[in-house]
């Protein structure tokens, strides 16, 4: 694999002194002074580390969630990336940012066996020198700043096994406000709207308002509704189904101060994007009364033969991709399917944005007698083709 690392750029950060598990990956420079790696981290057993990606608005938790992560005793060796100085001030008076103009990452051991660091680059690159350098964790916590776009950040994770990285994408985990979320959904301020200049999403000129908050949630793999304790019931009865109407795949847990029931399944071992076959049984087609602007549907999918899949792909590039030149008349931010073989095998298929994989999986019998589906995440789906 090779990674291009400009020390003048926002690429790689200069990271500490290799520690002794480290394996330094074979290197040269370029005629531009350009370093290349030749090589990526693997961990000793050659096992993959997962990677999960946490976002949400300042203030919605996500710091008090990984403060929580830093401090408890829970016995996994865990790394914690910053991208970000969010509303902990411990964290933050912890790390050099800057030192004599230039950009510094101190990596913070803690007692639990974690460590914590703050990065500029959030790329592959970046989360393989931390693991040449640290040695192997058990897990990757990447938490993102407050209006970051997940959708633009998880395919940088989603690396082909061909590629040999020793890290793959888990899951993403979004943090909202209950008590601030419908106005961050509905009464935006203008940072919290998506760029009107992204061609992306400026054919929908008459649409409902698209927001960061949006982008957020319909990405989500899990999404924590923090702070339920200081909203009514009834009031976060009416936040859960504001949610669960723009994001119909995704796991909701309510919480207080960020505390989850137990780390995994909610932030480690999501196994968002692997061959798993459950889908919720989300039925609802068409467009939202709850939000307007992103919905989740879901369309039946036949049983096919396994020598047909070409043309199942062949669909899924036709709806996912842009061609050149030409604006379709929706967007679709995630896809997840469940397809029964004629042969008694299946396939899942998982997707953001444009990025999509089929994955064959071992089939029940008993699914030949019922039809697969597929289930999108996005913005005028009610325009995708029948």
């Amino acid at each position: 694999m090779n990674l291009d690392v400009r020390e003048d750029q926002d690429d790689v950060p200069d990271l500490v002194e290799s520690g002794r598990n480290a394996m330094p990956a074979a290197t040269s420079e370029t005629a531009d002074g350009a370093l290349q790696i030749e090589q990526s981290y693997q961990n000793p057993d050659g096992s993959k580390v997962p990677i999960t990606i946490v976002t949400g608005y300042l203030g919605a938790g996500k710091t008090t969630l990984l403060n929580y992560i830093l401090s408890e005793q829970h016995g996994k060796k865990i790394a914690v990336i910053l991208n970000e100085f969010g509303d902990s001030a411990d964290i933050e008076k912890s790390l050099t940012v800057n030192k004599d103009g230039e950009q510094v990452e101190e990596w913070i051991s803690l007692a639990n066996g974690c460590i914590c660091c703050s990065v500029k680059d959030s790329g592959v690159s970046a989360i393989e020198s931390l693991m040449e350098r640290q040695g192997a964790f058990d897990y990757i916590l990447l938490e993102t700043t407050g209006l970051a776009d997940p959708g633009n950040i998880a395919p940088i994770f989603w690396v082909d096994d061909g590629l040999l990285s020793s890290i793959y994408l888990d899951g993403i985990v979004t943090v909202v406000d209950a008590k601030n979320i419908l106005k961050s959904l509905d009464e935006p301020a203008l940072a919290e709207t998506v760029d009107e200049d992204n061609e992306e999403y400026h054919s929908h000129d008459k649409e409902p308002t698209l927001t960061t908050a949006h982008l957020q949630i319909s990405h989500a793999d899990v999404i924590l509704i923090n702070k339920a304790d200081i909203v009514t019931e009834a009031e976060l009865d009416i936040v859960i189904s504001r949610i669960r109407s723009i994001n119909g795949l995704a796991k909701i847990q309510t919480t207080e101060h960020s505390r989850v029931p137990r780390l995994e399944g909610f932030l480690l071992d999501v196994h968002a994007y692997d061959g798993s076959t459950e889908l919720p049984a989300f039925q609802a087609k068409g467009h939202s009364h709850l939000d307007p602007t992103i919905t989740t549907i879901s369309k039946p999918l036949s049983i096919f033969d396994p020598q047909r899949i070409s043309e199942l792909e062949s669909w899924l590039q036709t709806l996912l991709w842009n061609d050149a030149g030409q604006k379709k008349e929706y967007e679709i931010h995630r896809t997840k399917g469940y397809v029964p073989c004629t042969d008694g095998s299946a396939r899942v298929i998982q997707g953001v944005r444009e990025i999509f994989e089929i994955i064959e999986v071992d089939g029940n019998r008993d699914d030949l007698e019922k039809e697969g589906k597929v289930v999108f995440i996005g913005r005028g789906l009610e325009h995708i083709p029948q």
